[in-house]
């Protein structure tokens, strides 16, 4: 498995497109491509953010695969996403607008058909089918571009959980409801990456984040862009840039298990992994399940007693919260209500959120699609 690793310092055309160009030749992408291919690039455009911060994919990266698909002479260039919230034509207009999207017509089409298809997975899945976003379905090539980040749920995200995505608007919610557990929704997510199967992902960890993401956390720069075809392998290696045990993080171990994830076939071709990595700061639902420090024999009866008492829940902080919404619109298991009136230690009256731990799931969709950070976690103990 070719793994290609370019060093970029920063967020400049100049800068990318040769990195891309040099990754795309280790890969021999040149050979899968045609005048007529219909390219669908599935970027993070989790939600509603300037490039500045690091929360969704730079504009400036899909800018230079596009440039470099262009000198391949493929001009039809869709970019389909559905984010964190609705699936609509306002909602998306907006997100295409503050991620910077627009700076890509009209060599890119913006995706505006908000229609999705039935996807049947291949027998002995545990999902029979998948409801997927329509260009993605009609794509002939796939091209997963994530960023790079610690993610509240699942630990990390790449690649992997960049294909949640394809899935439509608030049908996410309902697949964190049927699979509220991490090992159970970590075999979604791979099952999910199988029946998409994009054919290259890039991961732009030129300025990754840390802590409490995928929307919440902080900047840490490792100043690289990664390359591959096989989005498992590339995920267990990414996840050790960070400093992260990748057998820790549920959806690796499981993709390693199943022989996707590959990491003793990784022939690294570019630049060297830069001296010096610092280990990424760690959620706050990981900072506070210490369950990891459980003999292994003793694990499952602790986990058992004790399980409701390391559980961690999401808290509102009633000061910050504007009242929007979005944590309720996006509760798989609508355990939260936007609530009018004064609310106790606020500073007046007003739309808050109100949350119940009866029926909480403990996905943390509220904290990942909260826009001004008001959702913190903590322990029911």
């Amino acid at each position: 498995m070719i793994q290609t690793l370019q060093s970029v310092p920063e967020y400049k055309e100049d800068l990318i497109y040769p990195a891309l160009c040099r990754s795309f030749a280790a890969l021999g992408i040149e050979k899968d491509m045609r005048a007529d291919l219909k390219v669908v690039i599935k970027p993070n455009l989790i939600m509603a953010k300037k490039p500045e911060y690091p929360v969704t994919t730079h504009p400036l990266v899909i800018k230079g695969v596009v440039r470099w698909l262009n000198d391949q002479g493929v001009t039809d260039i869709t970019l389909a996403e559905s984010s964190g919230g609705l699936y609509n034509a306002e909602y998306m207009k907006n997100i295409y607008s503050t991620c910077g999207m627009r700076q890509l017509e009209p060599q890119v089409k913006l995706n505006m058909d908000f229609s999705a298809r039935t996807v049947n997975c291949p027998q002995g899945f545990a999902n029979h089918s998948f409801h997927i976003i329509t260009p993605i379905v009609q794509a002939d090539y796939v091209i997963n571009i994530c960023k790079l980040k610690t993610h509240a749920m699942t630990g990390y995200s790449g690649g992997i959980k960049n294909l949640f995505g394809v899935i439509p608007g608030l049908e996410k919610p309902q697949l964190h409801y049927r699979w509220p557990q991490l090992s159970d929704f970590s075999r979604m997510l791979l099952e999910l990456a199988q029946t998409v199967a994009p054919q290259l992902t890039v991961i732009d960890a030129i300025d990754a984040m840390e802590g409490n993401g995928p929307t919440g956390g902080t900047s840490h720069p490792l100043h690289l862009l990664l390359a591959a075809r096989d989005l498992y392998t590339q995920d267990y290696f990414a996840a050790g840039l960070m400093k992260l045990d990748p057998m820790k993080i549920e959806m690796i171990r499981q993709a390693a298990e199943l022989g996707l994830a590959r990491p003793d076939e990784i022939e690294l071709t570019g630049d060297p992994v830069p001296a010096g990595l610092t280990p990424f700061k760690l959620p706050d639902t990981k900072g506070l399940d210490f369950s990891g420090n459980v003999p292994g024999f003793l694990k499952k009866p602790f986990l058992f007693f004790a399980g409701r008492l390391l559980k961690s829940y999401p808290q509102v902080d009633r000061e910050k919260c504007v009242g929007c919404g979005k944590c309720a619109e996006s509760c798989p298991a609508h355990v939260i209500r936007i609530a009018p009136g004064r609310h106790p230690g606020t500073s007046g009256a007003g739309k808050k959120a109100v949350f119940h731990k009866k029926g909480c799931i403990s996905c943390f969709c509220c904290q990942e699609m909260c826009p001004v950070k008001a959702i913190s976690v903590k322990k029911a103990l």
